[in-house]
């Protein structure tokens, strides 16, 4: 389905006004408007001026419905990382 919005604003209330957050694509020649539409974007990958992409090396992840945490890259490799705290006072 296609959604028609108003202007960038009204795109931007159209897709955080959703429960899922995976990622967004952003199609603009405008590249002060897509950094300024991805850091407001409620997801966690951002695509501008294409589809959605994947590499080893860029963590990948959804917020909201869409997951928790992330997967590959450094980002991935703490999700499998158990880190503790030993806390010792001063006797």
């Amino acid at each position: 389905a296609i959604t028609v919005a108003k202007d960038a604003a009204h795109a931007l209330a159209l897709a955080n006004d959703s429960e899922f957050g995976l990622s967004a694509t952003i199609f603009t020649a405008d590249d002060t408007l897509a950094a300024e539409m991805a850091a407001r974007l409620e997801c966690g990958g951002v695509f501008i001026n294409g589809y959605s992409a994947s590499d080893a090396r860029v963590a990948f992840g959804g917020v909201k419905k869409s997951g928790f945490g992330r997967e590959l890259s450094h980002f991935g490799l703490h999700e499998f990382c158990n880190v503790q705290t030993v806390w010792k006072n001063r006797v």
